[in-house]
């Protein structure tokens, strides 16, 4: 597939919290501060709709950060991303405001049973007539395990081969009727053809369930699928079922070789890496002059406090950082203790060091910060200039825009570099079709198409 026939894939990533990834960013001025309403999701929709994103998605955590110093009370003064509600319901105030525009949340395959994740997307991705993705973790902490009545959170492969199986579960009962299962014949009192609704009937070292699913098949078949592995375990994972890689590079050099890394997992798993977008998370700051753009982005640097990081990092990595001095590297015991791997073996790479210490750890990761992804920074000609060195370089397929802060972040994009990227015809000017996967380019599996690919693979 040649350059000039690809286009970029352009994701809005968004959380449903009080803030945007970045924790820093409820302080700033323009910052909106009616999260709790229904009103500041639909606007941000309709904003991403007007510069043809493909999609927005949340992530999401289950328990809000209390592992630094055992204790909730820094996080909630502070403000680090302590509001954590439901992305279901924010994302269905979103679809009733759009027509087009994607829509994806995550969802746990440590926390929740495959039933009622297969329901529950079978039904948005009707409500929105096929826009709906599925953005499938693991999870990553204690404290979530705890707010579930676990002792502890499981060890990074058991929680991938856990979630290998989820995802047969699910993908099985989001096949339990066929396309042509429905009749509604009111003359002959035939509602559907029982011999096209199938149960499921499986029974596994993790799951049960019987099926078939109450949900017939949507205008998409099934939600497409988004995934974030970047270690070797989750690269597998990822490359087996992800449709959309969601992937964090420190930097384009990096980015080329893990985009390869990827493409290949998903040939691995008997694929074609070509239907397999990945999009690197980035922020962007974009003015009429380069030293307004570079203005902006250091005022967002400094609206980030010390407290953001240490409380973050705690969070994802399942390791109280207030435990240890700045200066005291991690022992290889500790280490070990690290549940999301990737995260941990970035910094040993970046720092040089096969035991980083807690500075380290601030200060490559990012965490806390606008540091934590790649910036692109200046002009909409100088951004633009940025965004297609990566893509062409095959270094991803399309962006995953996170917000320095909201909407102001999403403004920019759309009115600065959207047009930018259009002019150069790297980037579409309309919607291709109705669902999600018509706009990303992927086909519409049938029922049981990924059963034949993994008997393929088996072969």
């Amino acid at each position: 597939m040649s350059n000039a026939k690809r286009q970029i894939k352009m994701v809005g990533f968004l959380q449903a919290q009080n803030c945007s990834i970045a924790p820093g960013s409820w302080r700033h001025p323009a910052g909106a501060v009616d999260f709790t309403s229904p009103e500041y999701f639909q606007r941000l929709g309709r904003l991403m709709e007007d510069g043809r994103f493909h999609l927005t998605f949340f992530d999401d955590r289950l328990a809000l950060p209390d592992i630094y110093s055992d204790d909730y009370r820094d996080a909630v003064a502070n403000g680090v991303r302590v509001v954590k509600m439901d992305p279901a319901t924010i994302i269905t105030m979103i679809g009733a405001v759009t027509s087009r525009l994607g829509l994806g949340i995550t969802y746990s395959t440590t926390y929740y049973e495959p039933f009622h994740v297969a329901r529950m997307f079978a039904t948005l991705d009707l409500m929105t007539k096929g826009r709906a993705a599925w953005n499938v973790v693991t999870s990553l902490n204690n404290s979530e395990a705890e707010n579930f009545g676990r002792v502890g959170h499981l060890p990074h492969d058991v929680r991938y081969d856990r979630a290998d199986e989820f995802m047969e579960v699910v993908l099985g009962l989001w096949d339990s009727w066929q396309d042509d299962a429905l009749i509604i014949d009111k003359a002959s009192g035939r509602f559907a053809d029982p011999a096209k609704v199938h149960a499921l009937n499986h029974k596994g070292q993790y799951f049960s369930a019987k099926g078939p699913l109450p949900v017939p098949r949507s205008p998409q078949g099934q939600p497409v699928l988004i995934q974030a592995g970047q270690s070797g375990r989750g690269r597998a994972f990822a490359g087996r079922w992800g449709e959309l890689i969601f992937v964090v590079y420190p930097n384009l050099a990096a980015g080329k070789e893990q985009y390869a890394a990827v493409k290949a997992a998903a040939a691995a798993a008997g694929r074609d890496p070509d239907l397999v977008s990945v999009c690197p998370a980035c922020y962007v700051c974009v003015a009429d002059s380069q030293s307004a753009a570079e203005e902006k982005r250091e005022y967002i640097r400094a609206l980030a406090k010390p407290i953001d990081a240490v409380v973050l990092l705690s969070e994802a990595l399942n390791f109280d950082f207030g435990s240890k001095d700045l200066d005291s590297e991690f022992t290889d015991e500790e280490l070990k203790t690290i549940s999301w791997t990737g995260f941990r073996e970035r910094v040993i790479s970046l720092s040089g060091k096969p035991n980083p210490t807690v500075r380290d750890f601030v200060h490559f990761s990012g965490r806390g910060t606008i540091g934590e992804f790649p910036i692109f920074c200046g002009t909409p000609s100088m951004v633009a200039d940025q965004m297609e060195e990566w893509f062409t370089a095959r270094a991803c397929d399309g962006f995953v825009l996170a917000a320095t802060h909201t909407p102001g972040a999403f403004e920019d994009f759309v009115h600065y570099v959207v047009p930018e990227l259009q002019r150069r015809g790297l980037y579409h000017r309309d919607y291709t079709g109705t669902t999600l996967r018509e706009n990303l380019g992927l086909p519409r599996p049938a029922a049981g198409d990924w059963k034949i690919s993994d008997l393929r693979k088996a072969s």
